[in-house]
């Protein structure tokens, strides 16, 4: 091809360059990219300025990652990337509880609770007590022994304990259900927060019509030996902001009432206040098969 190089021949002379990797599947992927990324620039004739303008952009993402925060996984969820690489890896079986994105707040090392944990103690901030109880079942419908829950959400002021110097592992633990697959907690009522809007990505979606907000939800990965672990959301019925949602992650089959409980021998019996909500939601597991487990990745992992 020589070194004649132009807008019609450059794409096919870099892809060439590929030619003798030998890993087929790096190949692959680096081919496409390449070639969308040509296309790209073609089809918005991209300036030099524009071009410029981007790295400054992808730099200064990276430059807001730290050991808590990761920038990155925030750009891929608002620009809807991360939940199309979950619907396109993760096929949902019949019954089956649906996947939805990690997100960026995801951490390692939570407390681990037993049936009817208590997800508040070292609250900084107080919420509306919520008794959280359900049911892990496959898609038989059979009882899941001794699965293991993962559950965070942010606190009622919209920010998550890593975001706070003075929290820690806030409204977050990994709960173990019983040999019935049976499992609860109490923990707060989920709010709906912003999307944290002071670094790039915030600046990204203030310059689109993309909403910045997110619908009140508590996050959950449920795992169990021989199942196919899922993590997915757990959303609030009539959160104003489920059609909406920054990195459109809602599901209908994700969305649960909370009900009100006004029994003050309920709430003495599980050690809640009077009133209290009530949040009765089981998962269901698909059996262990040929499909690759997601690796949970926290912000550490992701930058180390």
């Amino acid at each position: 091809m020589g070194r004649q190089f132009n807008e019609d021949n450059l794409t096919q002379a870099v892809v060439a360059r590929l030619a003798k990797v030998k890993d087929a599947r790096f190949k692959k992927v680096m081919t496409s990219a390449i070639k969308h990324l040509h296309a790209f620039a073609r089809d918005v004739q991209l300036t030099e300025e524009e071009w410029f303008e981007g790295i400054k952009f992808l730099t200064a993402v990276g430059q807001k990652c730290d050991d808590k925060r990761q920038e990155f996984i925030l750009l891929s969820d608002v620009l809807g990337l991360s939940m199309m690489i979950v619907a396109l890896n993760h096929k949902t079986a019949p019954g089956a509880t649906e996947a939805t994105v990690l997100g960026p707040f995801f951490a390692h090392g939570a407390k681990e609770y037993g049936y009817g944990g208590d997800l508040r103690e070292g609250a900084t901030m107080k919420g509306e007590d919520v008794w959280v109880s359900g049911r892990v079942l496959g898609t038989d419908g059979k009882p899941v022994a001794d699965a293991a829950l993962d559950i965070w959400q942010a606190k009622a002021d919209g920010i998550y304990d890593v975001q706070d110097a003075d929290a820690e592992f806030e409204l977050r633990g990994r709960v173990k259900a019983n040999d019935r697959g049976e499992y609860a907690f109490a923990s707060y009522k989920p709010k709906f927060y912003s999307i944290p809007m002071d670094g790039p990505v915030g600046d990204l979606v203030g310059k689109t019509t993309n909403n910045h907000m997110r619908p009140a939800h508590m996050h959950a990965i449920v795992s169990a030996p021989g199942y196919q672990q899922v993590i997915t959301h757990v959303f609030v019925h009539g959160d104003p902001y489920l059609d909406g949602d920054a990195v459109f992650a809602v599901k209908d089959s994700l969305v649960a009432r909370y009900k009100k409980v006004t029994d003050a021998a309920e709430a003495k019996k599980l050690g809640m206040p009077t009133p209290f909500l009530r949040l009765n939601w089981d998962f269901h597991l698909s059996p262990a098969g040929k499909v690759k487990a997601r690796k949970v990745i926290a912000p550490s992992d992701a930058i180390a």
